[in-house]
């Protein structure tokens, strides 16, 4: 009986590392298929990247090759922080004949007028450019001292409108999931989404999105690092 028990617990461990390895290998099995994963160009035709300074050196020549029309590039962030890479990539993303936007970190923690002086500091006031985008990512968990609901969404009006003065062209609200949950900008603020959704369509916005972040991680020859790659809604 003790022999058998041992087999049965021995099999029971067999099956166990079996069912371990199956699920490691379908796991980088779904990583390999989203670094390559791109919506239909037919049903999407506008595509594009996000690129930042922590996506290290990009290809912009190749980045249109692969079949991108336009970029967005991190320029600022909250009220002191700046893409080192912004000017650097804005007149190389333009010389390779993409279209270009650029984009500002909301942060919570910091009043709208140190962010909208940052952002214009940065940001040419240029026509050609697309839309200003804002990204709402970071909470008011990360503030050192206690700032309302109230508060986020008032400091997030005004720095709207600032942007849109300085850019004069309608910002467009680029909340993640979890900011939308809390703050509810896509609900109070009637502005074009981008929204986040790797392979899936996002809906947490509440109403259709205009800019779509469908792979957070396209790896191609354009950059030694994975990039963002988002879609226009046609």
């Amino acid at each position: 009986m003790a022999k058998r028990k041992k087999g049965r617990g021995g099999l029971l461990i067999k099956l166990l590392l079996l069912a371990g390895l199956i699920g490691a290998g379908y796991w980088l099995y779904l990583e390999y298929e989203q670094q390559s994963w791109r919506p239909d160009d037919q049903a999407y035709p506008d595509q594009g990247a996000l690129v930042g300074e922590n996506d290290g050196a990009v290809d912009f020549e190749v980045l249109k090759g692969l079949g991108a029309e336009f970029v967005y590039l991190e320029a600022s962030r909250g009220a002191r922080g700046k893409d080192a890479n912004f000017s650097r990539n804005l007149a190389a993303a333009r010389e390779a004949g993409l279209q270009v936007g650029a984009v500002h970190l909301f942060d919570p923690c910091e009043t709208a007028d140190g962010q909208s002086a940052n952002y214009v500091t940065i940001v040419p006031r240029d026509a050609d450019l697309l839309p200003p985008a804002i990204r709402l990512s970071r909470t008011t968990d990360e503030c050192f001292e206690s700032v309302s609901e109230a508060a986020v969404q008032s400091e997030l009006l005004t720095l709207v409108n600032q942007i849109e003065s300085h850019t004069e062209a309608p910002a467009v609200l680029a909340p993640s999931e979890e900011f939308e949950a809390r703050y509810r900008p896509a609900r109070r603020l009637e502005r074009a989404l981008w929204l986040e959704g790797d392979m899936q369509e996002p809906d947490y916005g509440g109403r259709p999105w205009m800019v779509w972040t469908a792979n957070s991680s396209y790896l191609s020859e354009a950059a030694e690092n994975p990039l963002r790659w988002l879609v226009v809604r046609p």
